[in-house]
């Protein structure tokens, strides 16, 4: 029987997903940055890392150099290259 279901998770999907989530965390990192020179509410810790579980760590760790925030904090200095690693392994478990 030919399977005539929507799938989702097709690898064009998924590099979609990706470069969007990506942008997403590159922009909390500055968005952050630009608050936390002006003594403003912040967006939290939590959340910038919930971004690159979600599968922005790469456009996270760019953010993170590019407007040095964070780059003092082991949780993103270690935590965000980890989260990567883990993400392209089960990237190429899944897809290849």
């Amino acid at each position: 029987m030919a399977d005539t279901g929507i799938k989702i998770f097709t690898i064009q999907n998924v590099i979609i997903y990706l470069l969007i989530i990506n942008v997403i965390a590159f922009l909390a990192m500055w968005i952050d940055k630009r608050k936390a020179e002006k003594g403003k509410w912040r967006i939290s810790e939590t959340t910038l890392l919930l971004l690159g579980v979600l599968g922005g760590s790469m456009g996270s760790m760019i953010g993170m150099y590019t407007f040095r925030h964070k780059t003092k904090k082991k949780r993103f200095t270690i935590g965000m290259p980890a989260i990567l690693i883990i993400e392209i392994i089960i990237y190429f478990i899944y897809f290849i």
